[in-house]
């Protein structure tokens, strides 16, 4: 996901389409007399190969769930928190309630965010079928449970790195078709002209590169916007749609000095109008391409590999005392183009 997702504020009367009936095949979520439960042992292990999760994570999740049975305490915290998340499932705009490490500091509390997920997917995917959405689109939606897991380990580090970002797959706010990940965002106040939407409802779909999925070749990138084209139009006929929008390192105008004109990421930049932030402070975000692209902030930068040309650029632009920078950009929907270019493996000059 080299992609970051700014704080953007939503109004609380969104409208009808984003006020979508929560599972209106089961019960409104806020009146569920009984929460979502685990499966079993054995029909864990299927759901966790149905949400990706790499086989390496399966048997610390499994102990996970017997410390929950065990555990009344724990099994109270963990309720809690299901409730409250099973409760937002076909919400939009509404905050994560959950914190990026929720449960980590908790005595016994290794692999509960997981779990949480793990619960909550059944009504996830009910959810998607109430609005007519393939199961093939719920499927990969969902299955960047297992790839976050699958970075956070690449990273150094266990279980979820970010619980909060899986929220809004699991609620319908976030769905990825193809190549790319598309967000549902209504715009308020001084993003509204920060991102390019106009009119008061300011209907932008956020874009994010998902992590382990292949090259961004414009193939792939044109057959995902042209799905999206379809999509949105046709699962959420009340939000009008008419730009997509990202903030991401990519983005950086610096990168352009550092890569050959026809690399991949030069090539990404040219699709995309500057977004105009004049009341946002430009803070350097060095770690966030470093992130992305080599998993580990604190190694030194001399240890750090340079097989590729992004590789090269990032670590020569820092060691010459440069910094990097998040930066908006803006494409027309649903008159948008090819988007070209893979972030993370730009072989161009290798």
């Amino acid at each position: 996901m080299p992609s970051r997702t700014p704080d953007l504020p939503y109004p609380p009367n969104a409208s009808e389409s984003a006020r979508l009936p929560r599972l209106d095949q089961l019960q409104q979520l806020g009146q569920l007399q009984q929460l979502p439960s685990l499966p079993s042992d054995e029909e864990l292990v299927e759901a966790l190969r149905g949400l990706a999760v790499p086989f390496e994570e399966v048997n610390g999740l499994l102990a996970a769930r017997t410390r929950l049975d065990r555990d009344r305490g724990l099994r109270t915290f963990f309720e809690e928190m299901l409730r409250t998340q099973a409760a937002a499932v076909g919400t939009l705009g509404q905050p994560a309630g959950l914190d990026r490490d929720w449960a980590a500091g908790t005595a016994g509390g290794a692999g509960l965010a997981t779990l949480l997920f793990v619960a909550l997917a059944p009504l996830a995917r009910a959810h998607h079928r109430s609005l007519g959405i393939p199961a093939e689109v719920t499927g990969s939606t969902l299955a960047d449970l297992g790839r976050q897991l699958a970075v956070s380990r690449w990273r150094g580090r266990s279980g979820l790195g970010n619980a909060r970002w899986l929220t809004l797959h699991f609620r319908g706010e976030l769905f990825q078709l193809g190549r790319l990940q598309f967000q549902r965002t209504r715009l308020a106040g001084a993003d509204i002209p920060a991102t390019g939407a106009g009119g008061a409802d300011a209907w932008s779909l956020q874009l994010h590169i998902p992590d382990h999925c292949g090259p961004l070749s414009p193939a792939a990138c044109d057959r995902a916007l042209d799905r999206a084209r379809v999509f949105f139009p046709r699962h959420f006929p009340g939000e009008p749609y008419r730009s997509c929008h990202i903030f991401s390192w990519l983005l950086d105008p610096q990168l352009a000095d550092h890569l050959p004109a026809g690399s991949n990421i030069v090539r990404f930049q040219r699709r995309f109008s500057p977004l105009e932030q004049p009341d946002r402070p430009s803070v350097p975000e060095d770690t966030n391409p470093l992130k992305f692209v080599f998993g580990d902030v604190d190694r030194p930068l001399d240890s750090l590999p340079r097989d590729t040309a992004v590789q090269r650029a990032l670590v020569d632009h820092l060691r010459a005392g440069g910094h990097w920078y998040v930066r908006g950009g803006r494409l027309p929907f649903p008159a948008v183009g090819s988007v070209n270019g893979d972030p993370t493996n730009d072989h161009s000059d290798k």
